[in-house]
């Protein structure tokens, strides 16, 4: 078994733009190397909208040297980047945005769901580059949930969707820089499950809904993470109700983490580059102009 090393608590929310109410579960200044290459977690919502005229969101900003991933539990986000890329994720759906050399995007809610109002729910993960992929060109991978393999559990514990890496034989569809586990699980009320993930790689579980026992010592209720040791194989997970856990694995990526707002390198000098590049406007045409 992998030793669990903690059971962390997500802090207060907090807005980020006025469309999303995160929590932060992690960043890499609270878990850089037990989570690499996961370099932060914030979990949106669930939380109610009524209807607007205006969308709720985050207007254009910048990103360099990592990757963001969101998953759409509830509601729907509307996603434009400074690639001319975009569209709508609802439901099940994940956006995997490879910021790479320089991005500029927004994302708000959807048309729909701003004029009808409702939840929302959703997890964006930052999702570290190695060193020598850090500049590589911006790109965009739509994953729709129909998309997503889903595989049955055994004794009938619930499923588990490959998002990224693979499990059953089944591989997800997200183009990873480094290797990767990001698997979303259902768990039923009283099941028991064993899974099995690479000795040295980093992991560590999410509980979005319900309550879980791991590795019969830790219990994690909703908005809750349990961070494993690199060492070991085998992870188990008891639900003691129905619930949601998003697990993440990964080879660890050892290298320095420098990070600025939006913007995460290996050096300052690449940081003074990155905003040096964003004032200068070499991160694309502006958003607008599409």
């Amino acid at each position: 078994m992998k030793r669990v090393l903690g059971v962390y608590s997500a802090p207060r929310s907090h807005w980020v733009g006025n469309g999303f109410p995160v929590r932060s579960l992690f960043t890499y200044n609270s878990h850089g190397k037990p989570l690499s290459p996961f370099l932060m977690l914030d979990y949106a919502g669930p939380a109610d909208f009524g209807p607007a005229e205006q969308a709720r969101g985050v207007a254009q900003h910048p990103h360099r040297g990592f990757e963001t991933v969101t998953i759409v539990y509830q509601g729907e986000v509307a996603h434009r980047d400074s690639t001319g890329q975009g569209g709508t994720i609802g439901p099940g759906d994940v956006q995997w945005m490879t910021a790479g050399s320089g991005i500029l995007h927004e994302e708000y809610h959807s048309p729909a769901f701003t004029a009808k109002g409702g939840t929302l729910e959703m997890v964006q993960l930052w999702v570290n580059l190695p060193a020598r992929d850090k500049m590589t060109a911006p790109g965009y991978q739509a994953i729709l949930n129909q998309d997503i393999p889903v595989a049955d559990l055994p004794d009938g514990a619930g499923t588990l969707r490959v998002i990224a890496g693979d499990y059953a034989q089944r591989r997800g569809p997200a183009h990873t820089f480094s290797p990767m586990q990001v698997w979303d699980m259902r768990l039923k009320q009283g099941s028991l499950t064993t899974l099995q993930l690479p000795q040295g790689w980093n992991t560590s579980l999410v509980v979005l809904r319900g309550t879980v026992m791991v590795n019969d010592t830790a219990v994690t209720r909703e908005a809750q993470m349990v961070v494993l040791d690199r060492d070991g194989e085998n992870v188990s997970i008891e639900a003691n109700t129905d619930a949601v856990v998003l697990l993440l694995s990964g080879e660890p990526i050892a290298e320095p983490i420098v990070g600025y707002g939006p913007f995460v390198m290996n050096t300052q000098e690449e940081i003074d580059q990155a905003i040096t590049d964003f004032n200068a406007g070499r991160f694309g045409a502006d958003i607008a102009a599409h």
